[in-house]
């Protein structure tokens, strides 16, 4: 029971982290546009979180190199269970125009699991709430519990 209803808030106020792998930051801008009033995502719920131990959804931007390939992995294994991650933006999923540079490990998914892939360059805010969106539906149906998704 209690499992369940942790599971009902998981999905109906997530909690996100927002890691820049190190990009041109465009991919970034249109992110934190979620948060603006012209979106305004956090009446849904949503809820932008520096600590990733009480983050819920992890939405990464930019390229992964050997770097960062570290901090990214420890911030995924800080995340409790069950944990979501967003790849975002060409550079996200694949490494985008960078993924030929000799730093460059590639996309997001080289490293840690990926739930969703939000392509683009940049990514759209709809696009990332759409993101957001498909990935809370992974965590389960909705069960008739009431509310928005």
């Amino acid at each position: 029971m209690l499992g369940k209803l942790l599971n009902l808030g998981q999905r109906k106020s997530p909690w996100l982290l927002h890691f820049d792998c190190g990009s041109c930051n465009g991919c970034d801008i249109e992110t934190l546009a979620c948060l603006t009033p012209l979106y305004d995502v956090e009446r849904f719920g949503i809820i932008n979180v520096g600590n990733p131990k009480h983050a819920d959804l992890l939405v990464v931007t930019g390229t992964v190199n050997h770097r960062n390939a570290k901090v990214l992995r420890k911030l995924y294994e800080q995340m409790p269970e069950p944990r979501l991650v967003l790849a975002v933006g060409a550079c996200g999923c694949s490494g985008g125009v960078f993924r030929d540079a000799s730093n460059v490990v590639g996309g997001v998914d080289k490293v840690i699991p990926v739930d969703v892939y939000v392509p683009g360059c940049p990514a759209r805010p709809e696009a990332i709430i759409d993101g957001v969106v498909a990935g809370l539906a992974k965590l389960g149906p909705d069960n008739g519990q009431g509310g928005q998704s």
